[in-house]
């Protein structure tokens, strides 16, 4: 790099501080982490500057870093371009994106009653944060068989794991 003269940033030392933070109108404290990088910016062997630059990072930051990383990963926020399989990608994301949301949608609609409020919030946080194949595995893919009888339908429930409760609430809620 320094032959060729290209621009090196090199971090020197970081600073790590972490506070609660709550906005004016908000209920709910978040933890704010607040990163603090002294960075050399070097151009061949002449070093230009030192730079610092800050990082804050919230609880609900995290999550979206999060989706993003996972969106990412399935190629899901690249545009088309002007042939089929772009346009196949496009849609792709369009039925991630719409899945990923399907998720959020479950978890916020699980009901957080009762004496189990705070085990129920817990679980709805976990939901949240959840990747999407765990979700898929613990709440789409349940083994089941229906079973016809005379003007009824009976779901049986073949193995259980450990997020059948939360997917029996939600049925309730839903009026399944």
């Amino acid at each position: 790099m320094r032959a060729r003269g290209y621009e090196n940033l090199k971090l020197n030392h970081e600073h790590v501080a972490e506070f609660d933070y709550r906005p004016a109108r908000c209920k709910k404290t978040y933890r704010m982490v607040v990163i603090r990088k002294n960075i050399s910016k070097e151009k061949g062997q002449e070093r230009l500057f030192d730079e610092i630059r800050y990082f804050f990072i919230t609880n609900n930051r995290c999550h979206q870093k999060n989706l993003i990383a996972q969106l990412s990963a399935l190629r899901a926020l690249h545009s088309p371009i002007d042939n089929l399989t772009s346009n196949w990608a496009y849609m792709l994301m369009l039925m991630t994106s719409l899945a990923w949301t399907l998720k959020a949608w479950a978890a916020l609609t699980v009901p957080v009653t009762g004496r189990w409020k705070e085990k129920h919030e817990a679980e709805r946080e976990t939901i949240l944060r959840m990747e999407f194949k765990a979700f898929v595995n613990g709440m789409i893919r349940v083994p089941s068989q229906v079973v016809r009888k005379s003007r009824k339908r009976i779901l049986r429930v073949m193995s259980w794991n450990q997020w059948l409760p939360t997917f029996f609430r939600l049925s309730q809620a839903l009026q399944l």
